[in-house]
C-alpha cells in the first residue's frame, strides 16, 4: 500500500482510535499454495494487545495456505467516498478539468498467524470476541461440552494474529489548500450518500490537526 507523506498517520494513536471506533471488519490475505492465487477471507476481528483474534469455519480453504506460510496481512478499510473531478478542479480552471479521486482510511496489519485448535483456547477466544461484540452479555456461556457453543467448537478453528507491522493511510487530500478541503467536506455532507458523512468527518478532523500542509 502506497502511503504519501500527506496520507500518513499523524501518530500511532490515530489509527488505534479509528479501529476502536467500530472498525472491526476486514479482510485476511494469505499467500496461496504453489500454483494457486492468494486466499482472501472477509471477517470480523477483535484486538487483544498485540494480537488480532479471528475464528473461521473448519472447512475454510484458508487453513492449508496458513499452515504452509503463516505470514499474513489483515486489512481494514472504511470512511471512503468517490470524489468527482469538478470538486477537485484548481482555482481558475474549468470544473471538467478536475481529476477525480477516492478518499478512504486503511489500516494494514502484517502478522504471523497462530492456529488455535485446543477446545478451551477456542472457547476463550470466542469469549473475548463476544465481550467485544455483545458487551451486554446477552448470550449463553461459552464452555467446552456445554450447549449451545460446546458442540460447535469442533466446527471452527481460531487464529491469533501476532501483529509485526502496522501501515496506516488516511487519504483525504491533506496536501490541498485549507479552503479546498473545507469545500469538499461540505459537499460530501450535502451529498450524503453511502459513507459521505463519516468521510467528511475524517477530512475535517485531519484538517483541524494539520491545518495548511507543510512538506
Amino acid at each position: 500500500m502506497l502511503v504519501q507523506p500527506w496520507d500518513a498517520g499523524l501518530d500511532e494513536a490515530e489509527w488505534q482510535i479509528w479501529i476502536a471506533q467500530g472498525h472491526d471488519f476486514g479482510q485476511l490475505s494469505v499467500n496461496g499454495l504453489p500454483g494457486h492465487p492468494p486466499v482472501t477471507v472477509p471477517t470480523h476481528f477483535t484486538c487483544d494487545g498485540q494480537h488480532l483474534l479471528i475464528h473461521l469455519a473448519r472447512p475454510n480453504p484458508v487453513w492449508k495456505a496458513i499452515e504452509q506460510d503463516p505470514n499474513v496481512v489483515f486489512t481494514v478499510v472504511g470512511d471512503y467516498a468517490f470524489i468527482p473531478g469538478p470538486w477537485r478542479a484548481k482555482a481558475g480552471t474549468a470544473p471538467r478539468d478536475g481529476v477525480p479521486t477516492s478518499y478512504y482510511t486503511a489500516v494494514q496489519f502484517t502478522c504471523r498467524a497462530d492456529i488455535v485448535d485446543d477446545p478451551e483456547a477456542k472457547a476463550e477466544l470466542l469469549r473475548r470476541q463476544l465481550a467485544h461484540f455483545q458487551p451486554e452479555g446477552d448470550h449463553a456461556p461459552v464452555a467446552v461440552g456445554q450447549p449451545p457453543y460446546g458442540r460447535m467448537l469442533s466446527g471452527i478453528r481460531g487464529l491469533r494474529l501476532e501483529v509485526t507491522e502496522v501501515l496506516a493511510k488516511f487519504k483525504y487530500d491533506d496536501q490541498k489548500p485549507v479552503e479546498h478541503r473545507t469545500a469538499v467536506a461540505d459537499r460530501l455532507t450535502t451529498r450524503g450518500q453511502g459513507l459521505d458523512v463519516p468521510t467528511a468527518r475524517q477530512q475535517r478532523r485531519r484538517l483541524d490537526r494539520i491545518g495548511p500542509w507543510k512538506p
